[in-house]
């Protein structure tokens, strides 16, 4: 069962990968990436729909295997992630952009593994709502804020990361659904933060550092949540010297991995210059 599960995981990644190249592809390609135009781009819907299979995939494959085994393999999507967008825009990907997409992979999978498991029914209650939203909103908005007055390559990373604050806190809303909260306050509240990111995500795609984007994206969205579920839900954070070393050298070869990914990845040849 656990071949499946990683097969599954796997086959989910690739995917995700290939929806978020699709979206990227056409959200550099607008004159306008706004989600009303991007709504009529019939290969943005299709990156949608593929991003759709995998994730139903990779929750098909948590039924089969255990979160430490099936997790991991999430962040295969990066890899898959940068052949697909340089196949859409004509041309191979480097040897030194595929060499830091994998730091920036065996980095983020080792802090997935470092995190504890989930523990317990979480709950949140109105107050708690309202304080999630409003720091991943502030969070994100001061990220959007300093992408402004910043280079193409960090606008993409900082914009996208911003996106991945408040993907982060509709994880840790749904979560709470999962397990039986459904208050009306707490269903209105999941779409908000979802529907902010994905515009987000649009325009950080639109820079045309798609590699850049889509790794800081893999990395805020589960790091927020999990910051979000020890502070709000209770759950576990790693403890320990050994867990604090590790997720300290795996945090490491993340952000070493992502600024050598900035500085050698193309930008995507469809993007509008003007942006």
């Amino acid at each position: 069962m656990t071949v499946l599960a990683v097969g599954l995981a796997l086959l989910g990644s690739l995917f995700f990968a290939l929806g978020a190249a699709l979206q990227q592809h056409e959200a550099a390609g607008a004159e306008r990436p706004t989600i009303g135009r991007l709504f009529r781009r019939p290969r943005w819907l299709l990156g949608g729909l593929s991003i759709g299979i995998g994730t139903g995939l990779h929750v098909l494959a948590l039924r089969y295997g255990p979160l430490t085994v099936v997790q991991p393999m999430g962040v295969a999507s990066l890899l898959f992630a940068l052949p697909c967008a340089a196949a859409l825009g004509g041309r191979r990907p480097t040897s030194r952009e595929l060499g830091a997409a994998t730091v920036i992979a065996v980095g983020l999978g080792a802090l997935v593994l470092v995190v504890p498991p989930h523990t317990g029914d979480p709950h949140l209650s109105a107050t708690g709502v309202v304080v999630l939203l409003a720091g991943a909103a502030t969070t994100a908005l001061a990220l959007w804020a300093v992408s402004l007055r910043t280079p193409p390559a960090a606008r993409a990373g900082l914009t996208a990361m911003a996106a991945g604050v408040l993907y982060g806190a509709t994880a840790t809303l749904t979560r709470v659904l999962v397990y039986g909260n459904w208050d009306l306050w707490l269903v209105l509240a999941v779409p908000l933060p979802c529907l902010v990111a994905l515009v987000m995500l649009q325009r950080a795609y639109a820079v045309g550092h798609f590699g850049v984007a889509f790794a800081a994206l893999q990395v805020a969205d589960p790091l927020t949540a999990v910051v979000l579920g020890a502070l709000l839900l209770g759950e576990p954070l790693p403890t320990g010297a050994a867990s604090a070393l590790t997720a300290l050298a795996a945090a490491c070869l993340t952000v070493a991995g992502t600024v050598a990914l900035a500085r050698t990845t193309p930008l995507s040849p469809n993007v509008h210059l003007d942006r």
